[in-house]
């Protein structure tokens, strides 16, 4: 990826770390929504065991570029979503842990964007919005279905509906927001925060992210259904193999993972 893209991938160790990188307001016009998806694709070709979205600038972004709606057809509209979703679906169905880094504004596709990811962590002053009503649409990369789901159908339709900016205080509350985290040292924090998990077991992860998915889809008797195939095969593996043995051998704590 060039390294003058409006998105940059990076590697730490087992993280990828996606950063919008076009400040002062990282919009989502054409190159980086292009941007993002080879990100996106590449990360999909070879998988870390962690991976974290952030943004560069005074915000985490102020949206779409609305010259992107200029003059489109309603054809050409379904299929922009289309596009756009299929980006929110690949990022959502990672076999590993995703975090969102929010540290200042986040409004629109950026929101909607976080929604997909496992956590979302935000620095104190973030702010959020679905504002789309300020030109007729509502927001349509997954955001109201994902904040009903989240915070609960009421909750998303105030979000929607309103088209306001929303405190991080008041989404944690909500549940949209995971941690709500101080403004200073705020992108050293989820960085560690994030490659914490990222050193996990990150097979058994990837059980708990199918177990999960499994009972909002479908309820929890469908999730206990499920548990046997996605749980059993974990006793095979390395990371299992070796966290028990380190627990019995030196006590808890102690145990170090490779992702096998």
């Amino acid at each position: 990826m060039s390294t003058d893209s409006p998105v940059r991938l990076d590697r730490d160790g087992p993280l990828a770390i996606i950063t919008l990188a076009a400040p002062p307001l990282n919009l989502f016009d054409q190159p980086l929504i292009d941007g993002l998806t080879d990100a996106v694709r590449q990360v999909a070709a070879d998988p870390p065991r962690g991976l974290l979205i952030r943004a560069e600038g005074r915000a985490v972004s102020g949206g779409v570029d609305v010259h992107l709606f200029d003059g489109l057809t309603a054809t050409q509209g379904g299929q922009l979503w289309t596009d756009l979703l299929e980006l929110i679906h690949t990022v959502e169905d990672f076999p590993f842990p995703t975090v969102f880094a929010a540290h200042a504004l986040c409004l629109t596709a950026a929101f909607e964007l976080s929604l997909a990811c496992d956590l979302l962590l935000a620095a104190e002053s973030a702010k959020f919005g679905l504002v789309e009503i300020v030109v007729g649409l509502t927001p349509s990369m997954g955001g109201p279905q994902r904040l009903a789901e989240r915070a609960g159908p009421a909750r998303a339709r105030e979000l929607v509906y309103t088209g306001g900016l929303f405190k991080a205080a008041t989404l944690e509350q909500w549940n949209v927001v995971n941690r709500v985290l101080p403004d200073e040292g705020f992108a050293d924090a989820a960085l560690a925060f994030t490659q914490k998990i990222a050193n996990g077991p990150t097979l058994a992860h990837a059980a708990t992210k199918r177990l999960v998915r499994e009972q909002v889809e479908r309820g929890t008797r469908a999730a206990d259904a499920i548990v046997a195939e996605t749980s059993g095969p974990l006793f095979a593996t390395e990371d299992l193999k070796s966290a028990v043995r380190s627990f019995l051998d030196v006590g808890p704590g102690k145990a170090t993972y490779e992702g096998r």
